[in-house]
């Protein structure tokens, strides 16, 4: 689904860094460098976004009732 705007734990803000995380992943870097360079270092924050599954092409296709 959608990422939170902050983390669940400690309230930091993540949601800004999804993107580039994403991108930069997707590109071949290795994930626990990138969280670094972006300036996550809490295990609560890293763990918003490396278990994050994007679902939202796996939903839209049913209908709401």
């Amino acid at each position: 689904m959608l990422i939170p705007v902050r983390c669940f734990t400690c309230g930091k803000p993540i949601s800004d860094l999804q993107d580039e995380f994403t991108s930069r992943v997707e590109k071949g870097e290795d994930a626990a460098k990138v969280l670094n360079e972006l300036g996550l270092t809490r295990y609560c924050c890293r763990r918003m976004l490396l278990s994050q599954r994007p679902l939202m092409d796996e939903i839209l296709p049913y209908p709401r009732f």
